[in-house]
């Protein structure tokens, strides 16, 4: 928690003395529009994760038990750790520095060093320094395509609250299916599955990195098609 409240005073300065704005330019401050943001985000994350699980486990033959007993204190607990770590990752990826970036750079320079610096960020997060490049490659291409879609939401919703909920959602819900420190499995366990050749299983893998992305650029486009042609239905 200390570490968080550094970084928002980190911010705090940074937005002041370079760009003479308080914190309400990453859009932290919740409203109704911004509860609805992160809504919306937490819940087409949660849809998409559970779409690409649901297809891992079709190739796979994954079989999974479910717990007896669903232990809702761990996962509120779960929620409560994913929120804290989310946050603390968007305001250093998604927050002042993207938004001075943004003003001073331009947006697509922006957001290609936030994704670049999000992917470089994970290789250290995952343990993975002195690993194959092989693997490092892949942690850098999949988590820093995923950090650039999310900047480019904080850009056009002109808030850190919809990637936030996006962030959150994945986390969560990767953390009720599978092993992870400090909470993971909360709801199943995987039993079996079937071995798939080097091929196979490298081709899955890459298809479990980039098709969450390639769902949310999708879910994305469709909603600013919507809200455009709304738009211009009420000044037509």
């Amino acid at each position: 928690m200390l570490g968080l409240l550094v970084i928002v005073a980190i911010s705090w300065i940074l937005l002041h003395f370079i760009q003479k704005e308080g914190l309400d330019a990453l859009g932290i401050v919740p409203n109704r529009v911004r509860v609805y943001q992160f809504f919306v985000g937490f819940v087409a994350m949660m849809l998409i994760v559970l779409l690409t699980i649901s297809i891992e486990s079709f190739i796979a033959k994954i079989q999974w038990s479910q717990h007896s007993q669903i232990n809702y204190t761990s996962i509120f607990n779960a929620f409560v750790y994913h929120l804290r770590s989310a946050l603390t990752e968007d305001l250093v990826f998604r927050g002042a520095i993207l938004y001075i970036l943004i003003k001073r750079a331009g947006v697509k320079k922006a957001l290609l060093l936030s994704a670049i610096s999000f992917g470089i960020y994970h290789v250290f997060s995952y343990g993975m320094v002195g690993s194959d490049i092989i693997p490092i490659l892949y942690v850098v291409l999949v988590t820093g395509l995923t950090g650039y879609i999310w900047a480019y939401l904080f850009y056009k919703s002109k808030s850190i609250m919809m990637p936030l909920g996006f962030h959150i959602g994945y986390n969560l819900t990767m953390s009720l299916f599978f092993e992870n420190q400090p909470y993971g499995e909360l709801l199943f366990k995987e039993i079996s599955r079937i071995h798939l050749s080097e091929w196979n299983g490298f081709l899955l893998l890459l298809f479990k990195g980039i098709f969450p992305s390639i769902v949310t650029v999708i879910a994305i486009k469709v909603t600013l098609a919507v809200n455009r042609g709304l738009k211009d239905s009420r000044t037509g």
